[in-house]
């Protein structure tokens, strides 16, 4: 689960890391106001749209005036912004943080990732702040400096103090960096994050280490334990057929493409993407029904697959170990009746009561192709669409 920037930072305040003042602004009055409280000379207006690259695009504004932060609310107010993260459709942007400015020395960059190999907490850090890490990884990897951290003991101050001295930060504040990123360690770990990233980290000339951006995503897993997080969740940044697959705890993605995929199973769920890419098609989401869906379940997934305008075919392709192919067979029945089934249908059944969901199939009177193998099925969804 992703959040905003302004949440990002009122999270990493209660753990200690220093961050500007600031407040979130939905309206020019508001934005307004809150540029008059912050009395700062400057004042940064900022975009909050869950999207990087949001300064390249133009959804920073520096405000010398409280007149330019109104001109820059107005301008920037329900303008969708396009960046390298939102695809060529974009953003629209609802709310604005109002920030005071600071005295900028120096930027530097300091991530907190779960490294899957490894399975430990990895810091990185590099003093190329404020431009794209993957930007810095391809062009200069030797500016990337990373800290495993044993999960028995945690992120200990000799390694936050390592990373200080490696990515140049001045050596009168290393200890000041040091305990920004422990603290920066300590939120990620209790609030089960995947990932915090603070791009820039900032020197300032009063000597302070602060967090400039904050990006924080959490492990959707570990919510039940953090409803103070769950709270913080945007669903107008989210995709509708997204949110609607959370209720009936559905994992699914919206793609580009024409193709609707239900599957069981996320490796099976990307194999079949991957088998539809191979015969020339294009799917239009992932999505994985789980092992014990049930018909209700089933029904919804369907619903969802064909709220899509985008999906022209279906692929239904299922192998049944602890999921049984008799309730994917009603499910599919069951929706279809309820919406109407307008487009192509190709469904591969595999496993346990195989024999019973066919028939079911067979017998609903719907127009579904039946296909032998995961490759039969996607090379004739491919051809139908």
């Amino acid at each position: 689960m992703n959040i905003h920037e302004y949440q990002g930072k009122q999270v990493l305040k209660q753990y200690g890391v220093a961050v500007p003042e600031g407040k979130v602004a939905f309206t020019v009055e508001e934005a307004v106001e809150a540029a008059q409280s912050l009395g700062s000379a400057v004042c940064v207006v900022k975009a909050q749209i869950h999207a990087g690259g949001r300064g390249k695009a133009g959804g920073v504004k520096v405000a010398k005036s409280v007149d330019e932060v109104r001109a820059y609310a107005q301008e920037l107010l329900g303008k969708v912004l396009v960046t390298h993260q939102t695809g060529p459709e974009g953003k629209e942007i609802k709310r604005l943080l109002i920030e005071e400015g600071c005295d900028i020395q120096k930027e530097y960059y300091i991530g907190v990732v779960i490294d899957r190999a490894t399975g430990k907490v990895v810091i990185m850090a590099s003093e190329e702040g404020g431009t794209e890490i993957e930007e810095v990884a391809e062009k200069t990897p030797e500016k990337i400096f990373r800290e495993a951290v044993d999960p028995a003991v945690g992120l200990q101050a000799f390694q936050a103090r390592k990373l200080a001295y490696a990515i140049n930060i001045p050596t009168k504040l290393v200890n000041k960096a040091a305990q920004f990123m422990l603290s920066l360690y300590k939120a990620f770990v209790e609030k089960d994050c995947s990932i915090a990233e603070i791009n820039p980290l900032v020197v300032t000339g009063d000597g302070q280490v602060m967090a400039l951006d904050a990006k924080l995503n959490f492990d959707s897993n570990a919510l039940f334990r953090h409803p103070e997080i769950l709270e913080l969740r945007d669903l107008e940044e989210e995709d509708e057929k997204e949110i609607e697959a959370s209720k009936f705890d559905l994992s699914y993605i919206a793609l580009d493409g024409n193709i609707g995929c239900m599957v069981n199973g996320a490796g099976l769920a990307m194999a079949t993407m991957d088998i539809i890419k191979y015969y020339g098609g294009e799917p239009a989401n992932f999505l994985d029904v789980g092992g014990g869906a049930t018909t209700e379940k089933v029904t919804e997934a369907f619903k969802i697959i064909l709220s899509d305008p985008n999906v022209k075919g279906i692929f239904i392709n299922i192998f049944g170990g602890i999921m049984r192919c008799d309730v994917i067979a009603n499910g599919v029945v069951e929706a279809a009746k309820q919406i109407g089934l307008d487009r192509p249908l190709v469904v591969r059944l595999e496993g346990t009561n195989v024999d019973l969901g066919k028939q079911i199939l067979a017998e609903s009177g719907l127009n579904i192709v039946a296909a032998d193998s995961m490759a039969d099925g996607a090379q004739k969804i491919v051809a139908l669409v």
